[in-house]
Formats: structure tokens, C-alpha cells, sequence
């Protein structure tokens, strides 16, 4: 009986593993089944499964999370910052009465910058899906990179009204900024913080900063410009162009002069080196009038406006100085622009309180003029042997572009090095301007000048 009860035993307890095994795989199965539908979203939510079906990667397709990212940990920082200004500040409260003063420092240092700061971290914009499309629409990186709330609003596009198109054929208008003011982030953001209708510091130095390291042009801004606090009326016109001005019509804080007799050549601490003697209107006065140079290189005004009579009228002098050449072109009945930038001297007040027109731009901007435009083009004292040849080329084509057909191109004391000589004269004879006046003279051992009157060809179609 044991011995015929033993095969039966076997084969139900195989059998039983059998059954176990199948149920196993059927709750397994079943398993995979429901993670696979939830997977699907048939367990979601309507909007649940709107973000499962458009995930992350779609919505923020075109995001630049790195520029959020970084701008949310520098709001965190800020608001740490100013929080442990408050906890010392309300320590030294404890141990005296507040003040007016304190009560500045509060209004200045705590309360503006965490109401700007506060908003700053609640205007972080994130890319939406447009309604009743799959699409999303892509936001602009460049907003997210910035903090400060009045830079922002400044790139944001600004769309028409009412969905119009505006006289340049566009639906929105974009604010521009130069592509280098992203390198200088903190100095721009510094520039951009100001109450908004109130007066703006006194920060044209840090704008004239951003201008040279290439963040050009600058944004506008919705702040009053300050002026001197005893600002009086300019001199008249025909008393102006050879006459120093009110010395309390120029805001002198930024410069290490204080006045105009200090910017004389006489002074090796006057705050500038270009230009020497161009705030001294004895020696300004006789400038491209009377050749008292043995130089052949000065050329006199008479003699160039003579090449072209009666064709000058307009022009640009690109250069530092204090407008003496628009001043002297002036009295032969020729308006001229003139560049000026406040290197170490106010250029560009002393310019416009002399009756001239003063145009605040740097070397890498490219001109504000249209093409052939320009009678002349004028440059002294600016450009010399330091110069990037790709930089002059550059500029060159620039000068050539705002020159009318006949126009004359004057190259006033260009100097360089010697073995530089060849470089920079392929690079001024290149555009084969045809030659008025070509002289090359010694300067040093080592450097020679180099004028030229050259005239821009027709260049006809």
C-alpha cells in the first residue's frame, strides 16, 4: 500500500509547484499589465495626463534652465544678504535710539532691495504651452538671465496694440542691447536699478564703461538726468565757439579736475592725456588756419575746402578733442558732427556748450548715419599705430559706406611705427580712393605721421 501511495504523492505535489508557478505568473503578468496602463495615463487626472502625455522636455523645449537656475540662486543670495543686514542693523537698534539716518539706511539698503528683489523672483517667466496647441511658445533666455525688474521690461517685446502693424511693417518692437552687455551682467543690472521717475545717479562713468567693453547700445531708461546745481545759460553762439565755458554747466564729480583751468597742459595731474592743450582756446584758435609746424603733414582747412568748392557742407570729425575743427568749419558755413567721449575731461559738454553738435558713440559702434550721406569724413588724435588692423578695417568700410560719391576721406596725423608703415597704408589705400594729398613725415626714430586727403570714387551701378 505505501509503495502504490508514493507515485500518486509525487505527482500531486508536482503539480501543486505547477499550480503555484502559474499563479505566480499570472499576478505577475497582471502586475506588468496595470504598470503599463498607469504608464499610458489611464489612472491620471485630465490634467495629470496633459503633463504626461507633454512632458518636461516639451514644455521647456527652448528654455535655458541654466539662466533660471543661476538667476534663482542669485535672488537666494541676495535675500540672505539683505537679511543678515537687517538682523545687525536691528542689533545696533537695541543699543540706541533710531535716527534719520537709520532710518535711510533702512529705506535704501533693506526695503528697495527686497521689494526689488521680491519681485524679481516672482516675475522668473517659464516657457507655456499655447491653448489648443501641442506647440509651446519659446521665451526669450536673454529675459531670464537678468534680475533687475527694469531691465527685463526693457528686452521683453513690446507687441503693438491691438494686433497692428506699426509704419515699419512689424507687430512688436524689440528694445536692443549690445550682445557684450551679457559679459557684463552685474555692471548693467547696477546701471538698470533706479526708482522709476525719480532723478538717476550720478553713473555716467559706469555707462561710459559698458560702452567701451562693447555693451553698446546702451538700454534707455526711465529716470530724470541730473544736472550742475548751478547750471547758468550758455555764452552766445558768436562768443561761444572760441570760449572756454561756465565751468558750473559741467557735472565735475567723476573726474580728477574740478574746473577748467585745471585741465591746462601745464598740469601732469589733469586726468587726461589725448588732446593736450585742447581746453585752451589761444592755442585751439590756430589750428588747421596757420601752418606754424614745420610738419608738411598739417593741412590747412582753406586748402582742403579748395580741392572741392562749394562741395563740403556737411561732415563728421571722428577723433577726442573739444570741437576746434567743428568750430573752425563752422566760420567756412560747414556743419560738422564731432565723436567725443568723457575720457578724463568733460569733451562732450565742452563740445555742445561751444554751440557744436557733440556725438557720444565709441569706436566699435557703428555710425548713425545713412549711406552716402557724408561731404567728409575727418579723424586726429584718436587712431594711431595701436590700433587692430581687423578693427580699422572695419571702421574704414564703416567711413566708406556713410561717404557720399566724391566725398573726401581726411587722415589728419595718423602716426605709427616705422615697420607698421606698409600694413597701415595697404589698409587706408585698399578701397582705392583717389589721391589728393599723400605725405609721410618723421615723428621719432621709430615712428613716422601719415596725412592724407583721399576722395571716395562714384562707384556707380
Amino acid at each position: 500500500m505505501r509503495r502504490s501511495c508514493l507515485p500518486k504523492c509525487r505527482v500531486a505535489r508536482i503539480m501543486g509547484w505547477i499550480q503555484i508557478i502559474l499563479g505566480g505568473l499570472v499576478i505577475l503578468v497582471s502586475i506588468l499589465s496595470l504598470t503599463r496602463f498607469y504608464y499610458a495615463g489611464f489612472f491620471l487626472h485630465n490634467e495629470d495626463i496633459c503633463h504626461h502625455f507633454y512632458n518636461v522636455r516639451d514644455v521647456y523645449d527652448g528654455f535655458d534652465a541654466k539662466s533660471l537656475s543661476d538667476r534663482v540662486a542669485k535672488v537666494i543670495d541676495r535675500l540672505e544678504t539683505l537679511q543678515a543686514k537687517l538682523e545687525s542693523k536691528v542689533q545696533e537698534m537695541e543699543k540706541s535710539k533710531i535716527t534719520l539716518l537709520d532710518k535711510k539706511f533702512l529705506e535704501d539698503q533693506i526695503v528697495r532691495p527686497l521689494h526689488s528683489a521680491n519681485v524679481a523672483l516672482r516675475q522668473i517667466r517659464f516657457s507655456k504651452i499655447e491653448e489648443g496647441r501641442n506647440s509651446t511658445v519659446e521665451e526669450d533666455t536673454l529675459i531670464n538671465f537678468f534680475i533687475t525688474e527694469e531691465i527685463r521690461k526693457y528686452i521683453t517685446p513690446k507687441e503693438n496694440r491691438v494686433g497692428k502693424i506699426n509704419l515699419y511693417g512689424v507687430d512688436k518692437v524689440y528694445n536692443t542691447i549690445g550682445h557684450a552687455c551679457v559679459l557684463h551682467k552685474t555692471e548693467l543690472e547696477k546701471y538698470m536699478d533706479y526708482d522709476i521717475g525719480s532723478y538717476c545717479d550720478d553713473d555716467w562713468n559706469l555707462a561710459q564703461k559698458l560702452m567701451l567693453n562693447g555693451c553698446d547700445p546702451l538700454p534707455r531708461r526711465r529716470c530724470l538726468t541730473r544736472a550742475s546745481k548751478e547750471y547758468q545759460k550758455p555764452h552766445p553762439i558768436n562768443e561761444s565757439l572760441w570760449r572756454l565755458p561756465d565751468k558750473r554747466n559741467v557735472r565735475w564729480g567723476n573726474y580728477q579736475c574740478r574746473n577748467f583751468e585745471c585741465l591746462s597742459s601745464k598740469n601732469p595731474k589733469r586726468g587726461y592725456s589725448k588732446c593736450t592743450g585742447c581746453f585752451e582756446m589761444d592755442k585751439e584758435k590756430v589750428k588747421w588756419f596757420s601752418n606754424s609746424s614745420l610738419l608738411r603733414v598739417d593741412f590747412l582747412i582753406s586748402d582742403v575746402l579748395a580741392i572741392k568748392q562749394g562741395e563740403v557742407r556737411i561732415g563728421l570729425d571722428y577723433g577726442i578733442g573739444t570741437g576746434t575743427f567743428a568750430a573752425r568749419m563752422r566760420e567756412q558755413n560747414v556743419t560738422i558732427v564731432s565723436t567725443a567721449l568723457n575720457l578724463g575731461a568733460p569733451f562732450s559738454e565742452t563740445i555742445a556748450l561751444r554751440g557744436l553738435v557733440p556725438l557720444y558713440v565709441t569706436l566699435n559702434q557703428r555710425l548713425p548715419f545713412f549711406d552716402n550721406t557724408m561731404d567728409l569724413v575727418h579723424t586726429t588724435g584718436f587712431m594711431d599705430g595701436w590700433i587692430d588692423l581687423l578693427l580699422l578695417d572695419f571702421i574704414l568700410y564703416d567711413w566708406d559706406r556713410i561717404l557720399r560719391p566724391g566725398g573726401l576721406l581726411w587722415i589728419d596725423r595718423f602716426f605709427c611705427n616705422k615697420k607698421d608703415l606698409d600694413d597701415y597704408m595697404y589698409m587706408f589705400l585698399q578701397l582705392r580712393y583717389k589721391k589728393h594729398k599723400w605725405v609721410i613725415s618723421p615723428k621719432s626714430n621709430d615712428e613716422v605721421y601719415v596725412s592724407a586727403l583721399l576722395e571716395k570714387p562714384p562707384r556707380a551701378i
